[in-house]
């Protein structure tokens, strides 16, 4: 299973952007299709974004269409998060995750899990 690190989170005005970037290593990473979920303090798991693994079929969340952007650089084995206009409902702890399943925003297809990076947005 390939290894994932994310990172770029931080604390943030409302309306500000923030890119979050993960890392892989230790697989084949232009197999997968990689993507995005978060999960804020008392609430599940929520999708955000998914990617295919040749960099198509963007796949994203109603609550952040328009505003955030998933993609993928297998070059540098890298999937990226760009979020724009953020709100602070967009406040949660994101997980990259690697699925070798076609796009899917159901995190049980997801086998590799990376430890979070937290997004916190003040009003």
């Amino acid at each position: 299973q390939v290894q994932l690190v994310e990172s770029g989170g931080e604390l943030v005005q409302a309306g500000d952007s923030l890119r979050l970037s993960c890392a892989a290593s230790g697989g084949t990473f232009n197999i997968y299709t990689m993507a995005w979920f978060r999960q804020a303090p008392g609430k599940e798991r929520e999708f955000v974004a998914a990617i295919s693994w040749i960099g198509g079929s963007p796949y994203l969340a109603n609550s952040v269409k328009g505003r955030f952007t998933i993609s993928r650089d297998n070059a540098k084995n890298a999937v990226y998060l760009q979020m724009n206009s953020l709100k602070p409902e967009d406040t949660a702890v994101y997980y990259c995750a690697a699925s070798k399943t076609a796009v899917t925003a159901t995190p049980a297809d997801f086998g590799s899990w990376g430890q979070g990076t937290q997004v916190t947005v003040s009003s």
